[in-house]
């Protein structure tokens, strides 16, 4: 009994402490994909993942809250990476990927029980990073209920590398989309007003 007992108070802690189903799904997703779904061999096909909104998803409004939809992009575009082989192409060249921005725009909430699919697909690349946009669909209607842009960074490597080495061969990568080539700039403006804040702050320590 004193046991179970501590046993039960430590899957409390850790639950409470850790985000245990994250750490868990990732993982099991990832497998899912490499073991029992069909390899997708081509890199700009869209691909989809299937959701529906449980109680853990609500907010007191009573629809799914805003950070449940970056969490099912994660898992979507984690499935999405490695069914088409990025994921094991960057892998074999000793680097790997990390999320360095992504912007959701909300256009209509999903509700209790509702369906939805996320669909995936990779816009395009440069010499740092690949980027996606993901969608999530009303299977109700059909309707676009929030876009993800996503800029996915290659660290050790380049996408270019990771493509050509997956490819076998020099792949150009597609023209990106206009309000993509957008959400760039101010990303890029972002970032020099931050280095900007940043010096200033310094000479004013040495000062």
């Amino acid at each position: 009994m004193e046991w179970a007992t501590l046993a039960l108070g430590a899957g409390v802690a850790l639950f409470a402490l850790v985000d245990v189903w994250y750490l868990l799904r990732m993982p099991l997703t990832m497998l899912y994909a490499r073991c029992f779904l069909p390899t997708v061999w081509d890199l700009l096909e869209e691909q989809s993942s299937r959701g529906l909104v449980l109680l853990s998803d609500l907010d007191c409004l009573l629809h799914m809250n805003n950070a449940r939809y970056l969490r099912e992009a994660d898992m979507a575009r984690g499935m999405h990476l490695t069914r088409c082989g990025l994921f094991r192409a960057v892998r074999a060249l000793g680097a790997h990927t990390v999320l360095a921005a992504s912007c959701c725009r909300y256009r209509r909430s999903l509700r209790f029980l509702e369906g939805f699919v996320v669909r995936t697909r990779l816009l395009g690349w440069d010499e740092r990073a690949f980027y996606l946009e993901q969608r999530f669909v009303s299977a109700r209607d059909g309707f676009v209920c929030a876009v993800v842009l996503v800029r996915q960074h290659v660290v050790g490597a380049s996408p270019d590398k990771a493509v050509s080495y997956l490819c076998r061969r020099k792949v150009e990568s597609p023209e990106l989309p206009e309000e993509v080539k957008h959400w760039l700039k101010y990303n890029e403006a972002s970032s020099q007003r931050l280095r900007a804040e940043s010096n200033i702050q310094k000479k004013e320590k040495e000062q």
